[in-house]
């Protein structure tokens, strides 16, 4: 993996969407707001800002049109929204979206228990949403969840994702989002189902990944070598989906900036970053899984990455 390819890659922070849902402590739009600034400013290129699911369902983005209607067009342009209807899409759009995320699970129990319908019927819905954001100038992405397990099925068939991949009812979504919902990937699955579906569809893959067995950094790094586009992290390592038993832990957004080394990063801003996932794990009194946050704030001044 040449160090060229890998500071191309973008890093993704779905804090205040994937990062959040399993949290008991909502977070006011503002603290969103000022989170969502602090990271596009240290140069951070794509945020998850929250999703349209049901608020009853996952009260912590219950505020995510309020957070919408809070930033500007260019700041808008960096950041994308779980959907996983077209009413979602139009929603969000009229808010003042112009990115989402359309989901929906390669395993048809997972996309039950998460969505309340098939897999087959999230598919039909997906050309509405396509035209809905056409309509405003915006993208869409296809994310297939359980794209590696399902907690209620086990191991996915890698066909039956290439099977969603290559789906025409999807053929004009921007990009593919392939999750390792429960963090049970290895390495040589990352890499195949990433070639795979790099060389068979042709579009930018986008790698989720948890870190519940341990191998979130490991995970992500061979799926850029796989040819990945873009990785998704969340800050220190909060995550997991409520609608999947066992899903626990982003991959942590510091974690893979200090593997990355972009080129929007310095020491500095690596520091402001842990001190901002810090403060927010504080406020939702929940604990911090970064081992590079972790090392940098316990090691001594002479290592330029410290905090």
């Amino acid at each position: 993996m040449t160090d060229v390819k890998v500071r191309a890659v973008k890093v993704r922070d779905v804090t205040l969407r994937d990062g959040l849902q399993l949290t008991g402590k909502p977070l006011p739009t503002e603290r969103k707001v000022e989170a969502i600034r602090t990271m596009l400013d240290l140069g951070v290129p794509s945020l998850e800002i929250g999703s349209m699911a049901r608020p009853d369902l996952v009260p912590a983005v219950a505020n995510t049109l309020d957070v919408i209607r809070a930033l500007t067009p260019d700041e808008l342009a960096k950041c994308w929204i779980w959907v996983a209807t077209p009413r979602h899409v139009e929603r969000a759009a009229e808010a003042g979206a112009r990115n989402f995320q359309y989901c929906l699970s390669a395993s048809d129990q997972h996309n039950k228990a998460n969505l309340g319908r098939s897999t087959e019927d999230s598919l039909a819905a997906m050309p509405a949403a396509l035209d809905l954001a056409t309509q405003v100038d915006g993208a869409v992405q296809l994310c297939i969840a359980t794209a590696f397990t399902c907690p209620f099925q086990g191991e996915i068939d890698p066909d039956r994702v290439l099977e969603i991949v290559t789906d025409a009812r999807a053929a004009n979504a921007v990009e593919v989002v392939l999750c390792d919902t429960l963090g049970q990937a290895v390495p040589q699955q990352v890499r195949d189902l990433v070639a795979r579906s790099a060389s068979e569809d042709g579009r930018p893959i986008v790698y989720h990944g948890h870190d519940t067995w341990g191998l979130g950094v490991a995970n992500s790094l061979t799926a850029i070598e796989a040819g990945a586009t873009t990785v998704d992290g969340s800050l220190g390592g909060l995550g997991g989906c409520p609608f999947a038993p066992g899903a626990a832990g982003n991959t942590a957004t510091e974690d893979l900036v200090f593997a990355l080394r972009p080129d929007w990063l310095t020491p500095e801003k690596f520091g402001v970053l842990v001190r901002l996932a810090a403060g927010l794990l504080t406020d939702l009194d929940e604990p911090n899984r970064s081992r590079a946050g972790a090392g940098a704030q316990a090691s001594t001044t002479a290592f330029a990455w410290a905090s």
